[in-house]
């Protein structure tokens, strides 16, 4: 790690999620804000903060079920405002004190259920 270069050395590198509705995920991942790196017709991949890429995965069949990895924004309220008035219909905030954390979900067109929690790094770069 170089001397000026606080941040931890490790990331997240990929998370996947399948979907038998690729156009409409795809489309999900871009509004809730992620980076489009490759948009093809069996895979896309979305560029989050931290260098952290989703792969979506085409599948002719999936089981809709809570998505295995969970996303973290800066202004949670503000992103659950912004959601509703996209059409996203997301949960409402619930609080989590056992982790500190507010959260809610969204369904994203394939059936899976995404968890939004809010912020809370430890204030040093990451």
């Amino acid at each position: 790690m170089r001397d000026q270069d606080l941040r931890p050395p490790l990331w997240i590198g990929h998370v996947t999620l399948e979907t038998d509705r690729m156009e409409e995920s795809a489309r999900f991942m871009q509004t809730i804000g992620m980076r489009t790196v490759h948009n093809g017709s069996e895979v896309a991949i979305f560029e989050l903060r931290g260098g952290t890429h989703l792969i979506l995965i085409a599948k002719s069949e999936i089981v809709p079920r809570d998505a295995p990895f969970d996303l973290m924004v800066e202004d949670l309220r503000a992103t659950h405002q912004r959601f509703t008035s996209l059409g996203l219909a997301p949960s409402p905030i619930e609080a989590m004190s056992s982790i500190d954390h507010e959260l809610f979900r969204v369904r994203e067109p394939a059936g899976h259920l995404i968890t939004f929690y809010s912020n809370h790094s430890s204030g040093k770069p990451v």
